[in-house]
């Protein structure tokens, strides 16, 4: 049979790639502004000692930073952008490594400027604000700083940490190429003997293939090329965990969780509820995997049944339906919102959705002051492809409204915050899909789609929380660690949330790790669960009708990080330190899956 083939990124249709060119209109329009950013360096440290001198001295600071770091930031985008659809260029990728060391510099250039400002003291800085107009904007950020006080260091200190930036992030620089330009996986071959090119950007529709022998030999080939690699890979790793507890130590928290949670306000105890709220509720998992065999007619599920089609003809999507369902979704927020959604997904090009050779893994929404957002995905025209659009547009949009409305200073937002905005666009298009789309089998591929949704954000995530929870733990302890200790802790730890009625493949379960690049975000992924659990109780809320739901949650889109996260959700209208959303979101899990278990009972599966 002749095999599928993922075309290389120069064969791909311009329409279907991100318009990189309305950053910068050339390699070599980059590569002059690259060369503007050097001398604001010089700029910047002029300032160093001085800020005391008074308010115009550190106004006149903040802005020379203010404008290298959008031209870095822009130039950081850009680079990482054009790397990203294509690791095996290598102009782009030492581009992205170019890009990359330049922010990293002039953040070591700016390091003095918070502990000054701490030796200066918020009584006085508050005192500034009121004889300077222009520092009015940054009493938020005075006040942050003021509550991180005992984590400040010296400006010694901090400028080493801003200097050794670049070197701590070397694990997760390596990790990223190795997985997506040197891993090599077996093609995937179904039933037929027809093979089927198996990279990052085809995983996913491989392992939602309608025929079984191909998501078998997918999901294996695919835990197969990591294992090959799993003691460079647990180095690796091992790397980017020391990074982690080097910052914790060196900044004085009690552990890595904490000083992942504290900069952003957040107390740990946001995350051990949802780890217990989540280990609570397992068997409504372990009952979700039994109907799914039974509607399969599996003896035993596998891993690569988890995302099967029940459908032989799964519902076709193509992107432009896509686009209008998630407009039409997303029309309670209002007309701007969705002419400015549609207008960035058909006109102004914000979305890479080309699956080609050398694509990186997964799907994320990015951006800098003064740009479009950009999101990556690479479509499959398929439900899953719409899911995961409507997700990285949700952060697109929240990029959009927060950088058109707040200064420089807050248009960045903790991840704890994002996900909760790209969710909510998940569920508002679900729900709208799910009361005007009745044919049976398209509701029925929308369960499928809620369903693998879950158990990307209510399962995977806190299990490899939990993992990642007791991996920093045991650098922590100078507990030994290796490849064989970290694989089988992570598959014992899927052991309990896949139960009996999941085939147990320990080492292709347990290298789940290693294919993650958020393990090395220090404490990113319970923020996927948290987000989906405040997205569904403002979905809740908007679809309610209740008074100004709309339009505190468009507010919240707008904030950015003027507010602290929880703060800013309180407003919008949730409590996501006390486990109820949490609680509340595994109720709609549950009513799903009983509907799921409706249509199977009545064998329209």
């Amino acid at each position: 049979m002749e095999p599928t083939k993922l075309p290389n990124r120069t064969d791909v249709p311009i329409e279907e790639t991100w318009d990189l060119e309305s950053i910068f209109p050339s390699v070599e329009a980059w590569q002059s502004a690259l060369k503007e950013v050097d001398p604001q360096i010089p700029k910047l440290s002029a300032f160093e000692g001085k800020l005391a001198e008074g308010p115009e001295a550190l106004i006149d600071c903040l802005e020379v930073f203010t404008k290298a770091y959008i031209q870095v930031m822009q130039i950081t985008v850009y680079a990482m952008l054009g790397s990203a659809v294509d690791t095996n260029d290598q102009d782009s990728m030492a581009r992205a490594g170019q890009g990359q060391g330049l922010a990293y510099k002039v953040h070591a250039a700016g390091s003095f400027i918070d502990p000054e400002l701490m030796q200066i003291g918020i009584e006085t800085l508050s005192e500034w604000i009121e004889k300077e107009p222009r520092l009015a904007i940054y009493k938020h950020y005075f006040d942050e700083l003021e509550r991180q006080k005992a984590h400040i260091r010296s400006k010694e200190v901090e400028q080493v940490l801003a200097l050794s930036g670049e070197a701590l992030g070397i694990p997760y620089r390596i990790y990223t190429t190795l997985t997506n330009a040197e891993l090599n996986f077996k093609p995937a071959v179904d039933s037929s003997g027809k093979t089927h090119d198996l990279g990052q950007s085809s995983i996913s529709s491989l392992i939602t293939h309608v025929d079984r022998e191909a998501r078998r030999t997918a999901w294996e080939n695919y835990a197969d090329g990591y294992l090959e690699y799993k003691n460079s890979l647990a180095t690796i790793q091992l790397g980017g965990l020391q990074k982690d507890v080097l910052t914790m130590r060196t900044r004085g928290y009690s552990s890595s969780l904490e000083a992942a949670l504290e900069p952003n306000f957040i107390p740990t105890e946001v995350f051990y509820n949802l780890i217990e709220v989540f280990k609570k509720n397992l068997p409504t998992w372990h009952k979700y995997w039994s109907i799914r065999r039974k509607a399969l007619g599996l003896g035993k599920l596998g891993v690569y049944d988890i995302k099967a089609p029940l459908m032989k003809q799964p519902p076709v999507v193509p992107f432009e339906q896509a686009v209008d369902w998630i407009s039409e979704g997303m029309a309670p927020l209002g007309e701007e919102y969705v002419n400015v959604l549609r207008r960035g997904c058909l006109e102004d090009r914000w979305i890479d959705r080309a699956r080609n050779k050398g694509k990186r893994q997964g799907a994320f929404s990015s951006g800098a002051y003064g740009t479009n957002p950009f999101v990556l995905v690479s479509y499959a025209d398929d439900i899953f492809s719409l899911s995961t659009l409507a997700h990285e547009l949700g952060h697109s949009m929240h990029s959009y409204l927060t950088r058109k409305n707040q200064p420089f200073i807050y248009s960045h937002y903790s991840i704890f915050v994002a996900e909760v905005a790209s969710n909510f666009n998940q569920a508002m298009v679900r729900d709208y899909l799910l009361r005007t789309q009745t044919d049976p089998a398209f509701q029925l591929g929308l369960i499928e789609e809620a369903m693998s949704n879950f158990h990307r954000y209510f399962f995977i995530m806190p299990t490899l929380a939990r993992w990642e929870l007791e991996m920093h733990e045991g650098v922590e302890k100078s507990a030994p660690m290796n490849a064989n200790l970290m694989t089988k802790r992570c598959a014992e730890l899927f052991k309990e949330g896949y139960g009996d009625e999941v085939a147990y493949d320990e080492d292709r379960i347990g290298i789940t790790w290693a294919q993650f690049s958020h393990m090395y975000m220090n404490f990113y992924v319970y923020q996927y669960a948290t987000g989906i659990s405040g997205a569904h109780a403002l979905v809740n809320s908007v679809l309610a009708g209740t008074p100004d739901a709309v339009e505190n949650y468009l507010e919240f889109l707008k904030t950015g990080s003027a507010m602290y996260p929880l703060d800013a959700l309180k407003k919008a209208g949730i409590d996501l330190t006390q486990p109820e959303p949490v609680e509340k979101a595994f109720a709609y899990l549950a009513d799903i899956v009983n509907r799921f278990e409706k249509l199977v009972d009545k064998g329209l599966v």
